[in-house]
């Protein structure tokens, strides 16, 4: 009889450290939060090490002892990758690698590698190749004895693997031409935003994995790949969506992420553009997730980085339906319930309604409260196309009740 096939994942390990700035509590947010973009990239977290560092190893990151007890543990396991929860410096990376003898990523490189399985498009595969290249461009003494050992899995595609004889010169030659590349991308880009005419521009926004695409889809009634797993889409998707008898654009953008590298940022800038010309965000936040207080503080701090903190937003409380902390607050007292039992007004009732300018708690995957999100948001931009259009404003009435 044969067996079937299943997917192999490659075994890796986690470190975090414990500091100043991170706690125990903080530290282990964040391996949660690695171990899925582990996954995402197709490993297997076997075990975690943390430890407390008031000032780094310059050499190791982490200290003798226990460097020697991770590479106990990677040679008995046969461990693959070995991922720091920390950016590391590319000595650090290189003396790791001499002592453990397995790959070596850090944060920023196993976002970078996710982003280049998950580009599509010939736009979104330059700015990826471009963010992988400024990060390897330092990282190259060593590098090439590295990949000897290492054929594929985490952290080796993109320009790693195939450009082994590069040196210093060719890859900022390379830089340089990908820059150039995405500059005329984007006054193509610039001038098709420009062609969409005086239609409102709707983007949401949100961090990775809170629901963006699948409420996309609900809304454009479009096909849009939603997936359970980090950076599910790359490619900005933009739908003409009509409400009523409203036309308007809604674009879904790229999630954000704690700890963002700065050269994806920096190279997808132009896809953060159908952010920055929105004339109303939807700021989508996972409800469920035991962190989404800090997930709503690290896409506004984003949000201010490319300067659309001041524009109009909308807070969407998505995966109601998934909510299981058995404690809300209302107003000025506690209630214990199990999710089954929160019904809408009660949500309303929370600290979390007053959230910006008046949240709305929805179920993209469930459709659940979806009625009021549509007469919300037909409003909000009808409210912009009247400003900006006075003169026909008679083609909207003051209150929708059916939708197209």
């Amino acid at each position: 009889m044969l067996e079937k096939k299943t997917t192999e994942y490659e075994k890796a390990v986690l470190i975090g450290i414990i500091n100043k700035e991170q706690n125990e509590e903080k530290v282990t947010e964040y391996l949660d939060e690695l171990e899925f973009l582990t996954y995402t990239a197709g490993g297997e977290v076997m075990n975690r090490f943390v430890q407390k560092v008031d000032v780094p190893n310059p050499k190791t990151l982490i200290g003798s002892g226990k460097m020697e007890e991770v590479q106990y543990y990677v040679e008995e396991n046969d461990i693959g990758s070995v991922i720091f929860d920390d950016e590391l410096s590319p000595a650090q990376q290189r003396n790791i690698e001499k002592q453990l003898r397995c790959k070596i990523i850090d944060r920023t490189s196993l976002i970078l590698d996710i982003f280049a399985q998950r580009a599509q498009t010939s736009y979104a595969r330059t700015q990826v190749e471009l963010a992988q290249y400024e990060y390897l461009l330092p990282r190259l003494t060593g590098l090439w004895t590295h990949l000897e050992r290492q054929k594929g899995g985490i952290g080796m595609r993109g320009p790693g693997e195939t450009e082994i004889e590069t040196d210093r010169r060719i890859v900022r030659d390379r830089i340089t031409l990908l820059k150039k590349k995405l500059q005329k991308i984007d006054k193509q880009m610039e001038t098709q935003r420009g062609n969409r005419g005086s239609l409102v521009r709707v983007a949401l926004v949100g961090y990775t994995n809170v629901g963006k695409s699948t409420l996309m889809n609900v809304i454009s009634k479009s096909d849009v790949f939603a997936e359970n797993k980090l950076f599910a889409t790359l490619d900005t998707t933009v739908r003409k969506v009509v409400l009523g008898n409203l036309p308007f654009l809604l674009s879904d953008t790229v999630g954000f992420i704690r700890k963002l590298p700065t050269q994806l940022v920096e190279s997808f800038k132009s896809t953060l553009d159908e952010v920055r010309e929105a004339d109303l965000l939807l700021h989508v936040v996972d409800i469920s997730h035991p962190q989404f207080e800090e997930h709503i503080d690290s896409v506004n701090q984003i949000l201010s980085e490319i300067k659309s903190s001041d524009k109009k937003t909308i807070m969407v409380f998505n995966k109601i339906d998934q909510y299981e902390n058995e404690v809300i607050e209302e107003d000025d007292l506690m209630t214990e319930k199990t999710s089954k039992h929160f019904t809408i007004e009660e949500w309303k009732r929370t600290w979390m309604e007053k959230v910006g300018n008046r949240a709305l708690f929805i179920s993209a995957l469930n459709k659940e409260n979806l009625d009021e999100f549509r007469k919300r948001v037909y409003n909000e931009v009808r409210d912009i196309h009247v400003t900006r259009f006075p003169y026909n404003n008679f083609l909207y009435p003051e209150h929708l009740d059916e939708y197209q």
